[in-house]
């Protein structure tokens, strides 16, 4: 047997995402495209006029309305270029837009130069104009931003690199999605299996041992073959990162990227520091699953293996619809309506086609529904991951409906909580519903594997991303040897020695396509953190007093949490936080949900003696 991905063409409609929100052909498209001279040219008419509040206010009504031209623009030419990398006509719709925008940015980047040039009394008066009352919380990040804004020619020189600053990553996205090829193996029947970037995670999730090692291999083999490739791309996004910085004045890459979310680098540390302290309980887990398999050894091919193999259980797309509307009704009738619509609507693209990009994601504009893109297959981890991105989609629905344009977009500090919070709701669901000793295991193991996969494997990631970018600021090149060198010292670290550490797991980390974005992987597990503490005090609610008295209730946890969906940009993450009921300035949440990750193991060893 040999597992062949369709063609796009192939698959039937009802499974593919309709972009008619957006545009409905590409003509549409090429209309909108044509604006786009005209809208940049409005925005760039304004430069050297900036001398008081009503000029500032035109310029950022028109700035908001160019962003979301490019918005629409780039948001379709992506998800195109999504559906199959293969493809040449998306291919150029995407470079077309991301080279535009990149001239966009160019020519209205004399904004933040020129307006934080004015005398600091002058401006401070300006900011507090009620005529840019629209746009105060802007004008006051702004202002934060004072010490690191260049000169007007300066900014409008470093706005032209942003096509070579994004190059590495693009060469990387193609390498692993349209060019990376990988020889097919055996399972332990003799029958030939494809190995593919999508179903790589899936083969590592089997429970035959000789099909996961063959596969593994396989995989592995065709990132050692072009690692020279990865590492001179990713060095290439580090050198990008680090130059930007140093040139901003920010005393490293890692504060820039902070700075952004004025989030403080203590986060960044103290969640280093909370999960380094808690390393037995991972060790635990690891020697755990070891008994669990049975196994001699345990190599990194069994990492994702099922501790019950026989409970392999699929799920349909339709029944993952059902399962997904069962898990959320804790937040309320409304939200569980918004997400029928989202099925009903098509805003999902289920299966995984030739060229598709791989993975997962959510996406959309301020004047489109949410889309979301996944590779499903039909496990347990695939129906996570749609609600996942429906949490992703739910959050950007709820800010879309509730703030204005230059507000909607929510910072990446929170992006991640709607999502996982979502997840522990379906794995709570399930648990609550399973009692078989062998099926209440498998729920266990994915709840253990979220939390390593979120909390302790971003936090190696993490770990990862900082000695990359410090080596990079001291003049350390950052060759194949010595980032993979690094990774495996990182992965024994984290795993312990019950893990027998296979040649080719130092290069894991030139898969990991969220390294090209810097400093975005941490957020993922203080996000997990958060969200663990926010469904537990949903689900206590729902269990206590019920769903609908919680919805009635002035302050209780889901309507603080509904309130947190609505926000979008309009604060600091941090504050946004603290309205949804966690203080992550505090490493309180990321210790708090530690203990939950050993409470969870504690009922996996007990359970285990039933087995």
């Amino acid at each position: 047997m040999t597992d062949i991905l369709k063609e796009r063409s192939d698959i039937d409609e009802q499974y593919r995402w309709d972009l008619s929100t957006l545009y409905a052909t590409d003509a549409d498209f090429e209309t909108d495209f044509q604006r786009l001279d005209e809208a940049i040219a409005k925005v760039a008419s304004f430069e050297g006029k900036l001398t008081g509040a009503e000029a500032i206010y035109e310029c950022l009504k028109a700035d908001t309305e160019l962003d979301l031209l490019l918005s629409d623009l780039f948001c379709y030419a992506n998800l195109r270029r999504s559906e199959d990398t293969r493809a040449e006509d998306a291919q150029a719709l995407y470079m077309r837009i991301y080279a535009k925008y990149v001239e966009a940015m160019t020519l209205t980047s004399f904004f933040r130069p020129e307006v934080l040039g004015l005398p600091e009394e002058e401006l401070k008066a300006i900011c507090e104009d009620d005529v840019l009352a629209e746009y105060r919380y802007t004008m006051e990040k702004l202002l934060r931003s004072k010490p690191h804004t260049l000169t007007a020619d300066q900014e409008q020189l470093l706005a032209s690199f942003g096509e070579v600053f994004a190059a590495p990553s693009e060469i990387a996205d193609n390498l692993m999605d349209a060019d990376l090829v990988f020889d097919d193996v055996i399972d332990k029947d003799g029958n030939v299996r494809e190995v593919t970037t999508s179903s790589y995670i899936d083969l590592q999730m089997s429970d035959d041992r000789v099909l996961r090692e063959n596969a593994f291999h396989s995989f592995y083999k065709g990132y050692r073959q072009h690692i020279n490739t990865f590492a001179a791309s990713y060095g290439g996004t580090v050198k990008g990162h680090t130059a930007e910085a140093a040139a901003r004045h920010y005393e490293s890459s890692r504060a820039m990227s902070m700075a952004h979310e004025n989030v403080p680098t203590s986060v960044y540390d103290s969640l280093i520091d909370a999960v380094r302290d808690n390393m037995d309980t991972m060790y635990r887990f690891v020697k755990f699953r070891k008994k669990m398999l049975g196994l001699e050894e345990l190599h990194y091919y069994d990492v994702y293996a099922p501790l019950v193999p026989d409970l392999d259980r699929k799920y349909t797309y339709e029944e993952a619809q059902e399962l997904i509307l069962k898990a959320i009704e804790p937040l309320g009738p409304e939200y569980g309506e918004v997400v029928k619509g989202a099925f009903r609507d098509r805003w999902i693209d289920v299966y995984p086609n030739k060229g598709k990009s791989s993975g997962a994601f959510s996406s959309g504009t301020y004047h489109s529904n949410p889309y979301i893109l996944c590779n499903y297959t039909g496990n347990l981890d695939n129906v996570s991951t749609i609600i996942h991105e429906m949490g992703h989609s739910m959050h950007s629905w709820n800010s879309n409906h509730n703030q204005p344009p230059q507000y909607a977009d929510y910072t990446i500090f929170v992006a991640e909580v709607a999502s996982t919070v979502n997840e522990n709701l379906l794995i709570n669901y399930l648990l609550e519903h399973t009692n078989e000793p062998k099926a209440r295991m498998a729920l266990l193991n994915q709840y253990l594997e979220n939390f390593k996969g979120t909390v302790y494997r971003q936090t190696m990631f993490a770990e990862f991303e900082k000695a990359a970018h410090a080596m990079a600021e001291v003049g350390d090149p950052l060759t194949p040897s010595a980032l993979c060198a690094h990774y495996e010292g990182l992965v024994e670290d984290y795993f312990g020695r019950e893990l027998v550490l296979d040649e080719e797991v130092g290069c894991e980390w030139a898969r990991i396509p969220h390294f090209y974005r810097p400093f975005y992987v941490y957020k993922y597990a203080t996000s997990y953190s958060a969200a663990v503490a926010l469904s537990e005090a949903i689900l206590e609610e729902a269990r206590t007093i019920g769903t609908e008295a919680a919805l009635q209730a002035e302050n209780s946890a889901v309507r603080k949490y509904l309130k947190f969906l609505t926000l979008g940009g309009s604060m600091d993450p941090l504050d946004e936080l603290k309205v949804a009921g966690v203080d992550l300035s505090t490493p309180e949440p990321v210790k708090a949900a530690l203990k939950k990750f050993a409470r969870v193991l504690d009922e996996a060893e007990e359970l285990a003696g039933k087995l």
